[in-house]
């Protein structure tokens, strides 16, 4: 059985169409046309992801997409009309693990799912990855500091071991964006750079001067093999 979409969406004709277009991909789509109603379904039932579109009536994408985030790892991918970079950050500070925009290709947003649901999958079941006094379980999907557990999206903990794995080395945006999303965002790294931000802030003792994930300029991300 295919993975289960809820589609939050107020337009009639798109949510009709995507939701027929989902269903040919073999996914089970469930419908909303409201963020009351979307956050109503989530206290009942159980989805794989969510499909939210931004502009709704009443509880609007973004409350909705906070709301999920604060109550969970649910991965969530948002739909905007808007292209301006101003909205689509707004959107992934807000939690969402990625976006899509209007017009939407169902075949393009079907493979954005699946790469975003698929499981990491990265070895032994007792590989442990450290920086500073960070462990990482990558089988598991548990990161620890000090024996506390830390709660991290899907997206931000594969984000992480990614970078784990590169022990020290350099990994390129695009690269970054290959392995984690699964597909080439043609040159547009506001995705990523909001994920590195909401990842700092949860493993980094102070966020605005990391010590364990490191920008290089004009290249991309490595961690601190010595923190």
């Amino acid at each position: 059985m295919g993975f289960s979409v809820l589609l939050v969406e107020d337009d009639e004709h798109i949510r009709r169409a995507l939701g027929l277009a989902l269903a040919d991909e073999g996914f089970a789509v469930t419908d909303a046309v409201s963020g009351e109603e979307a956050l109503d379904l989530l206290t009942r039932s159980t989805f794989d992801v969510v499909l939210l579109d931004l502009m709704l009536p009443g509880v609007d994408g973004l409350e909705v997409c906070r709301t999920l985030r604060a109550k969970g790892d649910l991965p969530i991918i948002i739909v905007t009309a808007r292209t301006d970079a101003s909205d689509v950050i707004t959107g992934l500070e807000a939690g969402a693990d990625d976006y899509v925009t209007k017009p939407l290709v169902a075949g393009v947003l079907a493979a954005r799912i699946r790469a975003l649901l698929r499981r990491r999958g990265t070895g032994r079941p007792d590989e442990v990855l450290r920086v500073g006094d960070l462990e990482v379980l990558p089988e598991v999907g548990k990161v620890h500091r000090g024996g506390d557990e830390l709660h991290l999206t899907r997206t931000e903990f594969r984000l992480l071991v990614e970078l784990l794995s590169a022990a020290g080395r350099i990994v390129t945006r695009e690269d970054l964006l290959q392995r984690v999303w699964g597909y080439d965002y043609f040159g547009d790294t506001r995705l990523l750079d909001v994920h590195i931000r909401r990842l700092r802030r949860k493993v980094e003792p102070d966020p605005d001067n990391p010590a364990l994930v490191l920008t290089v300029r004009g290249v991309g991300y490595r961690t601190e093999t010595r923190a």
